[in-house]
């Protein structure tokens, strides 16, 4: 590349990360489209190739087609979600809709299409070998699912609908981040910090000085501020200002960070898209491509699992409320006081205290901790980088190897909250693994919102941080263990629930006593945690699961119901929410974990749009998955771990997920070790 754009030269830094102190943030827009001619030129010699169609010609072709847009789409939009500022969210408003339309004019492409559908017809003359089977299918799949067999005006009219999509999508996460950045709870004097631990207390001074306001304390709608304060505070009315504000985020009523309208519009695009292609409603559409096939097979699963889930949330809002009332509290038991007297039944059933326990979870010690998880189950070894560029200083590097030394991939850690990041915790990737013309390395990124140790202090996890670090590490290895030619099938490009297989399944290693005795030691005296306290971090696993169940679950049928309905005129989400809840018989108590005005999920993107029950999904194959380390006699078995690592972490999606996870484990999943590790079983074990 010659280009005197900075996104578009060839970079000499180590595994190619980009050079982010070189990039200007105007260099974006012109690389987007000097990338999007490029490409739009690779894909006309593609289509009107006057040889006939070859999986070399057509297929190989594609995949090589674009590397210059995606590098700069990897660049930008782990930038505008990790570390954005007005004018990069001014960039993804502008140039989402333009990618959108960039796509869809690949996508529905007569001559393009039918080269791929003449391949697709004969492709058992076609001598490919699996993977490239694979990949042929799933164009194929991908073309059908994008319009290309539609006219022109259908083909027309689903280009605007992607394009309108891809707008709202952005408006939603950027209203979201709005509510966020907005809202501060200042805590000023004693009396407001009345029965805040030390760790929370220095969170939220850390976060009053971040905004200027010194000497004083700030509670913020990150999930790792406001959890805690609900945990400890023994102020019911900061409580409740602090909870109502983190489940009213972008539900403004009137204002730009009202996101009501937005969704409106999204269910009424998504639902017309599903009409043009085909399908009855927009969930039918989407869980066609998933393992799960169809609405009625994702939601049996969720129906199961929530008969349990509400018998065990009614018994612990009753126990909650007792003890509520023991203390004086004769006020319904609401959602500010779920996690206060969660916490106090926590510590008086199991003598648990989470302050107490946090120094023993210190941030570089849980990285540790992950990092020789994967070196005993895979062979990995971590050798940290700080000769690299990064974008932000609170980011970290390493280099992954191998068991014979040879460089892996390079893995990037983004742990500790802002304002300029987006809430939540993802996986995402500057570089896919690819060999399609030579070994590409992986450049692989975690991004979470952990809150920061002041005055260099450590920063101090809890222990749903630590499952959190877990299950993000998990995603980085499905990336990082990518052994594939075609970057089509690098990686998480798997069906949408298999993706949190490998993520919900690392999480297990967490709370190994092989793990816990190396790792989790005390900040300040070293000292492990002893056996007593291993056994009841085991027994306490069940402890409110009938809450998080029921939150999780909730939401997943609001997703599938809100997407399955026949006509979205004039649907009011709020309202759509409290009937499901009533018909649910959710208790008043548990709010869904994720209310539809900041549910970014499925309104900020489609990637997870009636596909949150994946997420259980998955979970019934990881409880399943990990019992086959348990049967065999130890949690990493090497071969149980050869063949994780051949069949789901490093196979990415050269094969059906049904079939990789029987090749793992010799058979279908069962859903009995989800209710039993959830403490929602009763006697039958059934197969999904």
């Amino acid at each position: 590349m010659t280009s005197s754009n900075i996104l578009l030269q060839d970079w000499d830094t180590p595994f190619g990360l980009p050079p982010f102190q070189a990039i200007r943030d105007e260099d974006f827009i012109p690389a987007f489209e000097d990338a999007m001619r490029t490409h739009r030129a690779e894909i006309e010699t593609i289509a009107n190739d006057g040889n006939e169609p070859t999986f070399a010609n057509t297929v190989e072709a594609l995949e090589r087609a674009g590397r210059a847009l995606t590098k700069v789409a990897n660049v930008f939009f782990n930038l505008s979600s990790a570390d954005t500022n007005d004018t990069r969210q001014a960039i993804e408003r502008d140039i989402g809709p333009k990618l959108a339309k960039h796509s869809m004019a690949i996508y529905t492409d007569p001559k393009l299409f039918g080269r791929i559908d003449a391949l697709a017809a004969k492709a058992d003359t076609l001598g490919l070998d699996g993977e490239q089977r694979r990949l042929l299918e799933r164009y194929h799949k991908r073309f059908i699912r994008a319009g290309a067999k539609l006219d022109a005006a259908g083909k027309a009219r689903l280009t605007e609908i992607n394009s309108r999509l891809s707008e709202l999508h952005t408006a939603f996460s950027q209203n979201v981040l709005a509510a966020e950045k907005a809202f501060q709870l200042v805590l000023d004097g004693e009396a407001d910090l009345a029965g805040l631990p030390d760790f929370v207390r220095e969170g939220a001074a850390m976060a009053a000085e971040e905004r200027g306001l010194h000497g004083k304390h700030v509670i913020t709608l990150s999930r790792a501020s406001v959890e805690p304060f609900l945990e400890f505070s023994t102020r019911r009315d900061l409580r409740e200002k602090a909870y109502r504000a983190y489940f009213a985020r972008g539900e403004g009523g009137e204002g730009a960070s009202d996101n009501t309208p937005l969704i409106r519009e999204i269910l009424a695009l998504r639902a017309e898209l599903a009409t043009l292609l085909g399908f009855s409603t927009y969930a039918a559409y989407q869980i066609d491509d998933a393992m799960a096939k169809t609405p009625a097979t994702a939601r049996d699963l969720l129906e199961k699992v929530w008969a349990g889930a509400k018998r065990r949330a009614d018994a612990e809002a009753a126990a909650l409320a007792a003890l509520a009332q023991a203390e004086g509290h004769n006020e319904p038991l609401a959602g500010w006081d779920w996690h206060y007297y969660a916490e106090k039944q926590r510590k008086a059933e199991f003598d648990i205290d989470g302050a107490a326990l946090k120094p023993y979870f210190e941030l570089d010690a849980m990285i540790a901790a992950a990092f020789e998880t994967a070196h005993r189950l895979f062979g990995l070894s971590f050798e940290e980088r700080r000769d690299l560029p990064i974008y932000h200083p609170d980011v970290r590097a390493w280099t992954v190897k191998n068991r014979d030394g040879k460089p892996l991939a390079l893995f990037v850690g983004d742990y500790f909250a802002r304002p300029s990041k987006r809430s939540g915790a993802w996986m995402s990737d500057f570089r896919e693994q690819s060999r399609i013309d030579g070994e590409v390395l992986p450049i692989i990124v975690n991004v979470l919102n952990f809150t920061k140790g002041g005055d260099g202090k450590p920063s101090l996890l809890s222990l749903d941080d630590v499952r959190t670090l877990f299950h993000e590490f998990g995603h980085g290895l499905h990336g990082m263990l990518s052994n594939v030619t075609y970057p089509g099938l690098s990686g998480t490009s798997v069906d949408r629930d298999f993706v949190e297989l490998p993520s919900q399944l690392y999480e297990n290693w967490a709370l190994q006593p092989e793990i816990l005795n190396r790792f989790a030691r005390h900040v300040e005296t070293g000292e492990p945690l002893s056996q007593a306290i291993v056994d009841k971090l085991h027994a306490v696993r069940k402890f409110n699961q009938g809450f998080a169940t029921a939150e999780y679950t909730a939401s997943a049928l609001y997703d599938l119901a809100i997407h399955e309905v026949d006509n979205v005129e004039g649907i009011d989400p709020i309202a759509f929410e409290k009937e499901l809840r009533a018909s649910l018989g959710v208790p008043d108590a548990i709010a869904l974990r994720h209310r539809a005005p900041h549910f970014q999920h499925i309104f900020a993107g489609g990637g997870y749009a009636a596909g949150y029950y994946t997420y259980l999904w998955a979970e019934v194959m990881e409880a399943d998955a990990f019992n086959a380390f348990e049967e065999a006699g130890s949690v990493f078995d090497p071969q149980v771990a050869e063949r994780l690592h051949r069949f789901v972490y490093s196979s990415g999606g050269t094969l059906k997920p049904d079939e990789a996870y029987r090749a793992f484990r010799g058979r279908d999943p069962e859903v009995g070790p989800l209710l039993e590790k959830r403490g929602l079983a009763e006697s039958e074990s059934a197969t999904v």
